[in-house]
């Protein structure tokens, strides 16, 4: 408990904790003020993320890297279910699958680069499993081809009727999700001692009680859930008067926003020369994403959306997945990193970001 305190008092970053009951006195006071609410959402997620991010490697120090990036990865994406969830209720499917897409590739790309970049500007030459990483950009390339085929067929046959590709992604939902569960039981049964961390790195801080870990992670959770849901009351209205087009909106601000607790561990653990914590936050947390939180999405579509919904994606969605499913394959294919290979994969994110930011609102759809 101890270790607990002195975490809150000694991070200047958990001063902005006092910004979560702000966010919410905002939110009963003035329920229209949107973009006071979306800067507020913002500042209150990141503390958040932080205090996840030293729970979870408090959970990870005693089970160790691979299952520690799977928790992490797991936690974090709750915050992107309960985002897709809150716009697949009032119907936008365009965001919830711009939200979808943009997760893929901002973790894919952005995560992961980034903690090339970080880790390798403290240390020459980073070392990880290579085995690991390599599962994990299988199965997002698995997830990828399952994300693609509705689109392709629709583009390639234009007599496909909307019943056929709803059918279609019904199917692929159940199949994704049944790759992903034997997936889970190959890395963390049958197979694990392949996916043992290359190099652990020194940390110096003492990790929490696994109670107070524990206990920490459920609490943090919940309250990343409550924000996210006043995060996307008002993303919409705000990046109006931003500036910002609906695609970047989707695309890029609130994939952002979501990973903030995955980035905030995978960027601790690269700096801490634990790039195996790194690697599978972040390809673990995208391929997560296609294989689970997606056709969860579309299953939950026929409950709670006004209509069903479908796996079928714009083509510019579709190039970029593709896109950054290959570049992570082949940036993660030698088990070693340095900074300039992170330099090489925040560019190609960077440029699909400016796209995006310029992309007129007619050609979003």
């Amino acid at each position: 408990m101890n270790g607990f305190v002195h975490t809150l008092r000694s991070n200047p970053m958990n001063w902005l904790l006092v910004f979560v009951p702000i966010l919410f006195i905002a939110q009963v006071s003035n329920p229209e003020g949107h973009t006071r609410l979306f800067v507020l959402s913002i500042l209150a997620i990141v503390p958040l993320a932080g205090l996840l991010s030293h729970a979870t490697e408090s959970v990870a120090a005693r089970t160790g890297d691979a299952v520690g990036g799977l928790l992490n990865a797991t936690l974090g994406n709750l915050t992107e279910l309960v985002i897709a969830v809150a716009a697949l209720r009032a119907g936008q499917y365009q965001l919830v699958k711009a939200s979808i897409a943009g997760a893929i590739v901002t973790n894919a790309l952005f995560m992961l680069g980034m903690s090339f970049l970080l880790g390798g500007l403290k240390h020459h030459v980073q070392e990880y499993n290579r085995t690991s990483a390599r599962m994990q950009a299988s199965l997002l390339f698995l997830a990828t081809i399952g994300l693609l085929v509705p689109s392709t067929v629709r583009i390639a046959d234009s007599g496909a009727s909307s019943e056929f590709t709803r059918q279609l992604s019904v199917a692929l939902s159940c199949l994704l999700i049944l790759a992903y569960a034997l997936g889970m039981v190959f890395s963390l049964k049958t197979h694990r001692e392949l996916f043992a961390s290359a190099e652990h790195g020194h940390d110096d801080e003492k990790p929490w009680p696994i109670g107070v870990a524990l206990a920490t992670l459920a609490a943090v959770t919940i309250l990343v859930a409550l924000v996210s849901e006043v995060f996307v009351e008002s993303v919409q209205q705000a990046a109006e008067s931003f500036g910002m087009t609906p695609a970047f909106v989707g695309f890029i601000v609130v994939a952002l926003v979501g990973a903030a607790a995955e980035m905030a561990s995978a960027f601790s653990g690269a700096l801490k020369n634990r790039l195996d914590l790194s690697v599978g936050i972040a390809l673990g947390s995208a391929s997560q994403i296609a294989l689970f939180v997606a056709p969860i999405l579309v299953l939950l579509s026929y409950v709670l959306g006004p209509t069903p919904m479908d796996l079928r994606f714009w083509t510019g969605a579709v190039v970029m997945m593709l896109i950054a499913t290959l570049t992570a394959s082949l940036v993660t294919n030698n088990g070693r990193s340095a900074w300039f290979v992170g330099v090489l994969v925040v560019m190609v994110y960077v440029i699909f970001a400016m796209t995006l930011y310029l992309l007129p609102p007619g050609d979003a759809a």
